[in-house]
């Protein structure tokens, strides 16, 4: 078998030992980077806890089964390290496989948690009640041969570089033959998002979104982009209120392939620059000029519909970290609106629409300008000051926004400095958002002594605020 072990060579280096046969690498085009994922794709990392029993009591159907045949086949001896037991996940890119570790005790296992938590009998050693060897399961991604080399080899540097962090899923190995890639990464137990979301409480929310801002905090200290911050790319445990932040396919370091925008430039002179492209398309009738020979502009817009952050939709060439705290941001949005997705556009330009739908036009004009665009819109039904937060929230979780006595509903306090959180996280100039690091030390998310006022968390959602 192609056993490719990841070990590291030199500085942010990895080399993956392969055998003899070569591959074709090709340049990561934007074509490549441009995917749009739907936001009700899995990761594929993992299964939804309470399905782990089904996967092991041999339910597989006909076609997956055939699909893990061809995956032991093409790696040989796989099947003695191996043993697949369903398919997890499919996602764009990949499929995913659960599979358990036949050779577990025979490594070194630092990435496996619940062997540091220590999780089973006080002794360390893992067993049944029946006194047999208790299993361990990883999970075996399967990148598919139309993915770009650089991308794939991108995706492992990235999670091998990240390896020492908690709240990110680690690359255990990898193997390849041929154009075939795996890798093996840790099997994470998870409920899916859509199970629980709505009855989380504000203290819920503190905690989901601490060790999710703990992930994207280790993720940007090393100076990498996760490009696809989603609910189904961070796997939640609710019982053990854990997280893992996963599927790096369309992360990137920052700075890749940065070109000039006139977000970078000092205010005065990005005024300027506006100035002179408002008075040229001014001078002209409206409509696309006929033999336009303007170049067009190329940005990577990777991520997933409803989550791109709004300097994506109109296509900065110098994007930052920042994109990943805005769709962080979204799912915080979705969780007190108790809605999934929230947006759910078909392309950019309906993205940007909704965007203005709750944003309103002057903020999305003023955004727009920011990075060299323009935004024009007449629907009579996007005014120009759009509505608060917490006026979405409210209408999205009240039957009524008034009191027996005519008065306006208001959030209650915990709701409130969540809401606070929420407008730092979507702040519509990158600039002015908050930063993954600073978000740790926000209220919302900063760790509280003596647990009262969590108590009052619970009770905030319970019952409207009146």
């Amino acid at each position: 078998m192609a056993d490719a072990k990841v070990r590291r060579a030199n500085r942010d280096a990895v080399v993956v030992h392969v055998d003899n046969a070569q591959t074709k690498r090709r340049k990561l085009s934007h074509e490549d980077m441009e995917e749009s994922r739907d936001p009700l794709e899995d990761s594929g990392c993992t299964r939804d806890a309470d399905s782990e029993e089904s996967d092991d009591n041999g339910e597989v159907e006909d076609s997956v089964a055939e699909d893990m045949q061809r995956l032991e086949r093409s790696f040989r001896g796989f099947s003695k390290k191996y043993r697949l037991i369903n398919r997890i996940g499919e996602g764009t890119f990949s499929t995913v496989y659960k599979a358990e570790d036949l050779h577990y005790e025979s490594y070194s296992n630092k990435w496996d948690l619940d062997e540091k938590e220590n999780l089973y009998s006080p002794s360390g050693r893992k067993t049944h009640q029946s006194g047999q060897r208790r299993p361990h399961f990883v999970a075996i991604k399967k990148i598919y041969v139309t993915s770009s080399p650089q991308r794939i080899m991108n995706e492992l540097d990235l999670l091998h570089d990240l390896r020492h962090s908690d709240a990110i899923c680690p690359l255990i190995t990898a193997f390849r033959d041929k154009d075939q890639v795996v890798a093996i990464l840790p099997y994470f137990r998870h409920l899916d998002f859509r199970a629980y979301f709505r009855d989380m409480n504000v203290a819920d929310m503190r905690i989901y979104f601490r060790s999710l801002f703990t992930a994207l905090a280790a993720v940007h200290d090393s100076n990498i982009l996760h490009r696809d911050i989603k609910p189904t790319n961070f796997l939640y445990d609710t019982h053990r209120k854990r997280g893992v932040l996963v599927d790096f396919g369309l992360a990137e370091r920052h700075g890749t392939d940065h070109q000039p925008c006139l977000c970078t430039l000092r205010k005065e002179d990005r005024k300027q620059r506006i100035q002179q492209s408002y008075n040229h398309t001014h001078d002209h009738p409206l409509g696309y000029p006929k033999g336009d020979q303007r170049p067009s502009l190329r940005a990577n817009r990777a991520g997933t519909r409803g989550f791109r952050a709004p300097e994506v939709l109109f296509k900065c060439t110098a994007q930052t970290t920042k994109i990943d705290v805005w769709s962080a941001g979204i799912i915080l949005l979705t969780i007190l609106a108790r809605r999934f997705p929230f947006f759910n556009s078909s392309d950019d330009i309906d993205a940007v629409i909704e965007l203005a739908t709750v944003f309103g036009k002057a903020k999305m004009k003023k955004c727009a300008m920011l990075h060299g665009q323009m935004f024009e819109c007449n629907i009579p039904t996007i005014g120009e000051e759009g509505y608060t937060l917490e006026k979405i929230i409210i209408w999205s979780t009240r039957s009524v926004t008034r009191d027996k006595y005519g008065n306006k509903i208001r959030l209650g306090a915990a709701e409130a400095e969540a809401v606070e959180f929420l407008e730092a996280c979507l702040a519509m100039n990158p600039d002015q958002r908050i930063s993954a690091a600073d978000a740790l030390q926000h209220p919302f998310l900063k760790e509280r002594d003596g647990g009262s006022e969590d108590e009052m968390d619970v009770l905030s959602m319970s019952s409207p605020a009146q």
